[in-house]
């Protein structure tokens, strides 16, 4: 736990930060209801549609496929807003780790949508370690799911290093191309495209700045909600895609603006919510594989529970 620890402590010294932010602290109050490389002779681990130990890659209750419905916003989208400051249309200029979990976003996301999956081996490798491989060629719609997926066509790379290549973060010259660009902005930009944020020019001083302030609050407020009640264990069961939402914005940095409008004793017990969430679907229990945690979110998420020392 010593993982879990870290992000724990780094989450109390934010929160006490993000507590000075006067102005989104009362938009954000009024939005949260108080309660009373490959192998030989390898395989799919799973296919869209097909069995996986009792886990599905492809689920048409929340990820699309067969049904023809697309959640609204990605994980990507919900991470990057949750993130945003209201009026001001910018992230925290102190968060450094909201990029690299973006890229771990995608894969969750892509497994999701049940477009690629862990290759099947003799011999079982940590989940991080696992490779990946694309199971499903269709594109997605969305532009960076679907360039992230044409690099994965090219080779067979581990969990982790997916995440560490598409951030950049390689010294191996020939990966350099591996590098997803100005993720940030081209995810605020779908979200303008979507009517979710508008689009501003900001003045910093010393240079001109498009800043992406939210323009419907209630689809904030939604995925806020959603995560508040996940956390504080109100109506059902969370699904695997609110699961994998909360853990990475724990991860992000960002969590902690949901829940600005908690009491103390409220916060203290969603982050020790997430903190559980995040150590059992890591480690992909019996019974979160009987929800749907897929071995990319659980490889994705044991690369959360150790980004004290990655970043």
């Amino acid at each position: 736990m010593a993982s879990a620890g870290g992000l724990t402590q780094r989450r109390r010294n934010n929160f006490a930060a993000e507590e000075d932010d006067d102005d989104f602290n009362s938009n954000r109050r009024g939005s949260v209801t108080e309660p009373g490389n490959g192998a030989n002779g390898s395989e799919s681990q799973s296919g869209p549609g097909s069995a996986n130990n009792g886990t599905n890659d492809y689920d048409d209750k929340d990820d699309d496929g067969k049904s023809g419905k697309n959640p609204k916003l990605t994980l990507l989208e919900e991470i990057l807003l949750m993130g945003l400051k209201d009026s001001q249309g910018y992230l925290s200029f102190w968060n450094d780790n909201i990029s690299y979990v973006l890229r771990g976003c995608i894969l969750m996301e892509l497994s999701l949508r049940g477009r690629i999956a862990t290759v099947k081996e003799v011999r079982k490798r940590l989940f991080p370690d696992r490779l990946v491989e694309v199971v499903d060629e269709r594109l997605t719609g969305e532009v960076l799911l679907d360039e992230a997926l044409k690099l994965m066509k090219l080779e067979k790379q581990s969990i982790g290093n997916w995440i560490d290549l598409m951030s950049g973060e390689t010294w191996n010259v020939m990966k350099i191309g591996y590098q997803l660009k100005q993720v940030r902005e081209r995810i605020a930009k779908g979200l303008v495209d979507k009517g979710v944020l508008r689009t501003e020019k900001r003045n910093f001083v010393l240079f001109d700045m498009a800043t992406h302030p939210v323009a419907d609050h209630t689809a904030k407020e939604q995925i806020v909600q959603r995560a508040v009640d996940a956390l504080l264990g109100r109506g059902p069961p969370p699904d695997r895609r609110t699961i994998a939402m909360v853990c990475a914005a724990y991860a992000a940095n960002v969590l902690e603006n949901a829940l600005i409008g908690l009491s103390h004793s409220q916060r203290e017990a969603a982050f020790a919510k997430v903190d559980e969430l995040l150590q059992e679907h890591s480690m992909l229990t019996d019974r979160v594989k009987a929800q749907g945690t897929t071995e990319i979110m659980a490889g994705v998420l044991t690369v959360f529970t150790k980004m004290d020392s990655i970043i």
